[in-house]
């Protein structure tokens, strides 16, 4: 490892990943720069993800392969537990940058590399990914979340800002990382996601054990209850009608943004968290209105994007 790099170690939470875990080993066995240690958390898979892993623990010293309990559901608060393990199993290690490592990405040899240059360059940067891409979908252009969100796919933490956030808080229907990377800009952190790299995420976003029109239901949800500002669910749902499923995965959305709304859903964040979410949001929100109101040539959703 370069002597002018942060060290740093991943942890990956994988259940039931045989179909993509395999080209995640691939990708990092091919990196220039290698972590300390790669815990690989197989969160009770009843498939064949941990002896795919196993092949290739006696040739690459610097993974290990953890193991909970069976289990044959998925869920978004089994990850955040599983990487609290993962980091107890590196307790000791002297890292600057831990990582949250999906395993169902691929990468470039020196895509690791590249983001801890990042880290060394600027030390106010407490999280920092790349943009990604799937068959039909950029997060660079695509995306409603804007250059400061990084996607939890591939996520890397500055140590202090990972202490301070308190790592991944478990909540069962989603939005760790997204919780994670909000609160760390909440409390002053840099974060970015770089447009010099990408991943590819070989599992369309949030299809794990669901169609395409429940994922958007879902997210519609989660918009609610992580305190989504309803004027830019407008907006928000507004965009997808033009996207894939046209109009009715706009719809999808709002029905699951509309439904939490009805019930109540209970909120897993603080209010001075939904308070600089939605500041955040009308900002945003601000600068589309400004940019169409202006006779200059600009996409109002790539202002929204920067």
């Amino acid at each position: 490892m370069s002597s002018s790099l942060p060290p740093y170690i991943l942890i990956t939470p994988a259940h039931n990943e045989e179909a993509f875990i395999e080209k995640t080993v691939e990708s990092m066995i091919r990196q220039t720069v290698l972590p300390l240690k790669w815990v690989i958390v197989d969160d009770g898979s009843t498939d064949s993800t941990a002896s795919i892993v196993e092949r290739f623990l006696p040739d690459h010293p610097w993974m290990e392969l953890f193991q909970r309990p069976r289990r044959p559901d998925r869920t978004f608060a089994g990850k955040a537990y599983a990487v609290r393990e993962g980091c107890e199993r590196v307790a000791g290690l002297p890292y600057e940058i831990l990582g949250n490592l999906d395993a169902d990405i691929s990468f470039d040899n020196d895509h690791f590399e590249f983001l801890l240059s990042r880290f060394a360059y600027d030390p106010t940067l407490g999280v920092a990914g790349t943009v990604f891409r799937e068959d039909g979908y950029s997060s660079e252009t695509d995306s409603f979340e804007g250059r400061n969100h990084v996607a939890g796919q591939c996520q890397l933490f500055r140590r202090r800002c990972w202490e301070q956030i308190g790592g991944y808080v478990p909540h069962r229907a989603g939005g760790v990382d997204w919780i994670a990377v909000t609160t760390a800009r909440m409390l002053g952190w840099k974060t970015q996601s770089f447009r010099e790299k990408s991943f590819f995420h070989h599992r369309h976003l949030g299809t794990a054990n669901r169609s395409v029109l429940s994922s958007s239901f879902s997210y519609g949800q989660k918009d609610y209850y992580l305190g989504g500002h309803p004027v830019w669910e407008l907006f928000r749902v507004t965009y997808r009608f033009i996207k894939p499923p046209y109009i009715v995965g706009g719809l999808t959305l709002a029905t699951g943004y509309c439904c939490a709304f009805l019930k109540r859903t209970p909120r897993p964040v603080s209010r001075d968290l939904i308070r600089f979410h939605r500041q955040e949001q009308m900002a945003k929100l601000k600068a589309i209105l400004k940019s169409l109101g202006s006779f200059k040539r600009v996409d109002a959703f790539d202002v929204l994007l920067r």
